[in-house]
């Protein structure tokens, strides 16, 4: 079968009085001409688990037979208006999900069978909408849909929609105009995300609402779905080969277990250890992926700074060869990591400690009260930390400056996760242990930097090449070392002396 292509989708549904006509938008956002009506006739199969798991996260995995982009389909939220879609063509049997979006939706099924949960059949008009040079700046349909659902009961229903979708080469800023455009014709937004969603309704659980004054554990979770939120969408993302997805994957993973361990006098630390274990086991198994892109880019940057005299004999096809290995072997693992039972079991702990957490006595509290002893505990190992450092130097400095970068950024995580509850309150120290975050870790870069260019320089040298630019880059590392070590010093100076709240330490 042939590679999963992918689109971004932007577009908006409407409701219509029955028995209007079609809106015609000339003038609207440089549209010119809106061409008569094209009929198709779609029919379309949804998938999903029995439990809705997929519906939920407002993912559609469906069949769709009519129209130009008639296969299988699998649309993911990026925002309000923008879905990702990924598409096979038709082929293989028709009532079985092809493999490979059996796999890229794992991390929301979490292994639950996917089975047919309902069927649209879809009578489209399309009116395509031109600039002045002819070209497509969005199709406005009608679409009149017969919607069936299955399950302990049967669903019928019948209703008409617009649909305005951007042409991909569109600016999404003029969905705007458009929707006003449409409002002043009578259309109202439709309440449904999709037409899926508005045929089974109430079979999928509404989402939680905040309370005015939520307690502590309430505040924890909404992060630590976010989080996992995130870590679901960078799997699609790794998966597909999406640039930065193994990063993002890596900080929701970083994110999740920082905030079970900062918080695990909200969320019982003991009976959330095991997970937190194994995000820490996820994150070591994404690192050689992220790392090697991380350190490829920074060396070729370097390498632009370096005068061309001084970049003796083949360099950067050596690089680039070694480079290539690096990337595939990270990649490798990764993936293998993200197919592996141990991966799945951790995506069910996830799911379970958020569907039935553990909480504790503080949890249960006010979070205005109980959420500052978690955040100024994380304040005051982060003071442990720096203090640590003094009167350390070479190999011993960095290793300490190091867990000091760690604990910045689990002191800035959360304040993340409070800013609902103290955002003002913390929003300057937050500042400032980001500033401390971020030059620490580019002094940790530079710390990997030597590492590799050692290792190159050994290698290279094995296969004969001329390592004398590594030596240069060597020194010009070490070099920008100390200027962030002074540079964290007064960092470290302005985060003591920063506005704080006074509970904080």
């Amino acid at each position: 079968m042939a590679a999963p292509s992918m689109v971004i989708e932007r577009e908006r549904k409407y409701e219509i009085v029955p028995g209007s006509g079609v809106p015609r938008l000339l003038g609207v956002a440089g549209v010119e001409t809106q061409d008569d009506p094209v009929e198709q006739v779609l029919d379309a199969s949804y998938y999903d688990t029995r439990t809705f798991r997929l519906a939920h996260a407002g993912i559609t995995l469906r069949r769709r037979v009519g129209g130009h982009d008639a296969g299988w389909h699998v649309k993911l939220p990026v925002s309000a208006d923008e879905r990702r879609e990924i598409q096979l063509p038709l082929g293989g049997d028709a009532h079985k999900v092809p493999g490979r979006l059996k796999r890229l939706v794992r991390a929301y099924t979490l292994g639950e069978k996917l089975v047919p949960i309902a069927h649209l059949r879809t009578d489209r008009f399309a009116h395509r909408l031109a600039d002045a040079e002819g070209r497509t700046v969005a199709v406005l349909t009608d679409d009149h849909v017969t919607g069936e659902a299955g399950g302990e009961s049967a669903r019928l229903d019948e209703w008409r929609e617009l649909e305005l979708e951007l042409d991909p080469g569109t600016e999404p800023g003029l969905l705007a105009e458009f929707d006003r455009a449409l409002a002043e014709a009578g259309a109202t937004a439709s309440p449904w995300p999709s037409k899926l969603r508005r045929l089974i309704g109430d079979r999928v659980p509404a989402p939680r609402r905040a309370r005015k004054k939520p307690a502590a554990a309430d505040v924890v979770l909404t992060s630590l779905r976010a989080h996992f939120d995130d870590l679901r969408r960078a799997d699609v993302g790794v998966r597909l080969d999406v640039a930065d997805s193994v990063h993002q994957m890596r900080v929701a993973s970083r994110k999740l277990r920082s905030a079970l361990r900062t918080f695990g006098s909200i969320v019982d630390e003991e009976a959330t250890a095991p997970v937190a274990a194994e995000l820490k086991w996820l994150g070591h198994e994404l690192a050689p992926a992220r790392d090697t892109e991380v350190t490829q880019d920074r060396l070729g940057k370097q390498l632009d700074g370096v005068p061309p005299e001084l970049v003796l004999g083949p360099l950067r096809q050596y690089l680039t060869r070694y480079f290539a290995r690096e990337e595939e072997q990270g990649r490798t693992r990764a993936l293998e990591a993200l197919t592996g039972k141990r991966y799945r079991n951790l995506l069910r702990a996830l799911d379970a400690v958020l569907a039935e957490p553990a909480l504790t006595d503080s949890g249960r509290k006010p979070a205005k009260s109980a959420l500052r002893k978690p955040v100024r505990k994380a304040a005051k190992k982060l003071r442990r930390a720096q203090a640590a450092t003094r009167g350390l130097k070479g190999a011993d400095l960095e290793t300490a400056l190091h867990d000091v970068r760690k604990k910045a950024k689990r002191a800035r995580y959360a304040a993340d996760t409070v800013k609902p509850v103290y955002g003002k309150k913390l929003r300057a120290w937050r500042k400032n242990v980001k500033a401390v975050q971020q030059t620490l870790g580019a002094h940790q870069d530079t710390v990997v930097g030597r590492e590799v260019l050692h290792h190159l320089a050994v290698d290279g040298h094995g296969e004969g090449q001329n390592t004398f630019t590594f030596g240069i880059l060597h020194g010009q590392d070490a070099a920008e070392a100390a200027r962030l070590r002074e540079e964290f010093t007064g960092q470290w100076r302005r985060l003591r002396r920063g506005g704080r709240p006074g509970w904080l330490g």
